[in-house]
């Protein structure tokens, strides 16, 4: 599994995104993307980053399909006009 982060910018005019946003994504994923979860982060509503867990064998599939995942869901939905996505990476981890 692989966490992938989405960072998603508002529109020109600002805005929040809407209340239910994890679940708009997780339920516009296909089976074969293999999300798993749907989480939100603590950045500032107008800056919200989405983190996407999904069954994968490395960070670059994980990556591909979360970006899909959100675009789709960006470009589908009308209260979701004008955001876009920055990008979709896999978090780079330290561990000591």
């Amino acid at each position: 599994m692989c966490l992938t982060h989405a960072h998603l910018e508002p529109p020109a005019q600002g805005g929040a995104p809407p209340s239910d946003l994890r679940a708009l994504v997780y339920g516009c994923a296909r089976p074969e993307e293999g999300v798993e979860h749907v989480g939100g982060h603590g950045h500032a509503p107008s800056e919200p980053v989405l983190g996407l867990f999904l069954l994968a064998d490395s960070p670059a599939p994980a990556e591909t399909n979360a970006a899909a995942v959100c675009t789709r869901r960006l470009e589908s939905r009308p209260e979701l006009l004008g955001w876009t996505l920055l990008r979709a990476e896999a978090p780079l981890l330290v561990i000591d």
